[in-house]
């Protein structure tokens, strides 16, 4: 039988006690510890010391600040949330919050993803509905004259979305964010303008 020193420490404490000197060590880690015991002054100041470097990992995977930021509030609410899940005995606190926000990026990324592909597959299901093929032969006819001429005579709401769907490659979502217009309008303004275009199209031949 192995003899124990009464002296020595339980092994639980033991654990418990390098936890705490890693934690030391590491002041992000220290306030994550603090903030899973609740402590909302901690949360506030490790929002104000790493909100900078987190937001610029974001940035990069999501390319777009507008949605880095959003990104970034859900962030630190999973850290709220979550802060107890930290072990120090693991890795750095700011490890496991680069972690965190980029698998939040990356989740972002594949949401406005599958959006854009819903956004795609609506507006063909659309023009079908109406019996038309206003888009192909839009992008059939891009570089004639007749074309051009009749997108001139469109007003500059219906004109301009439809130049950068049709001839700079952007989906709906893309030109709803740029000009900062619900969606529902942008597709109501590229449908009624091509079906604007399309009469003068006819009308010219």
């Amino acid at each position: 039988m192995t003899s124990h020193d009464p002296g020595a420490s339980p092994p639980g404490r033991t654990m418990r006690a390098d936890g705490e000197a890693h934690a030391q060590t590491d002041p992000c880690g220290q306030l994550l510890i603090q903030v899973a015991a609740g402590d909302r002054r901690a949360f506030e100041e490790l929002f104000a010391t790493q909100s900078t470097i987190l937001m610029a990992v974001i940035v990069r995977i999501v390319m777009s600040r507008s949605l880095a930021e959003e990104v970034l509030q859900e962030c630190f609410a999973e850290v709220w949330a979550r802060a107890g899940s930290f072990d120090p005995q693991r890795g750095s606190g700011r490890a496991w919050l680069v972690t965190m926000a980029r698998r939040r990026g990356i989740d972002c990324v594949r949401s406005v993803q599958s959006s854009r592909d819903r956004d795609v597959a609506d507006g063909l299901r659309s023009a079908a509905e109406v019996g038309e093929q206003v888009e192909q032969t839009v992008i059939d006819r891009a570089e004639s004259d007749r074309t051009v001429a009749a997108l001139k005579l469109l007003p500059d709401d219906q004109a301009r979305p439809i130049v950068m769907a049709f001839y700079q490659g952007m989906t709906h979502a893309q030109i709803s964010e740029t000009l900062q217009v619900p969606l529902g309008t942008i597709k109501s303004r590229i449908r009624d303008g091509m079906r604007k275009m399309r009469e003068e199209l006819e009308a010219s031949r």
